[in-house]
């Protein structure tokens, strides 16, 4: 009986395939470095005079407050590479509520850096050098049927450094 032969020159190539392709594959990036997060003051959720809208915003309302240090050793060497992103997004619902407080409402958060007057999405990241950045939060909640009944309210914002 005449016996097969194996043939192993395909198989050593596409190991060696396999293990070069192993090699390409990109490489999750990490910052070296540090982002440390300073929350300051907390701020001040005021109404509109139609009570549909509370806001830091509003009329007797302020910002909160955070300072961000960010330290890179990569973003120090070559600028704007593994540079560290800030972004401070809106919250889902109130952290707490009177009833009835928190439905048909939606979240719209905004901050500022380094004392900028321009107002930058709360969920799109910027982009931070190294060093030390002012932050400015606001937060905004529109209710889009009724009023927002009388009662305490909180909306938590978490800010983001990544």
């Amino acid at each position: 009986m005449p016996m097969a032969r194996k043939r192993r020159g395909n198989s050593r190539t596409l190991f060696a395939m396999a293990v070069l392709a192993g090699f390409c594959q990109p490489a999750p990036a990490a910052i070296i470095g540090t982002c440390t997060i300073m929350v300051g003051t907390s701020g001040t959720m005021k109404a509109n005079p139609a009570i549909s809208i509370l806001g830091s915003k509003q009329a007797g309302g302020s910002s909160a407050n955070a300072t961000i240090v960010a330290s890179s050793l990569l973003c120090s060497l070559f600028d704007l590479l593994d540079c560290y992103s800030v972004s401070a997004p809106a919250p889902a619902a109130f952290s707490s509520a009177p009833s009835g407080g928190g439905t048909n409402v939606t979240f719209v958060s905004v901050f500022r850096l380094d004392g900028s007057g321009v107002d930058n999405n709360g969920s799109v990241p910027q982009r931070v050098t190294n060093g030390t950045h002012a932050m400015q939060v606001d937060l905004t909640a529109t209710k889009s049927s009724g009023i927002f009944p009388a009662g305490t309210y909180q909306g938590t914002v978490t800010v983001l450094c990544e």
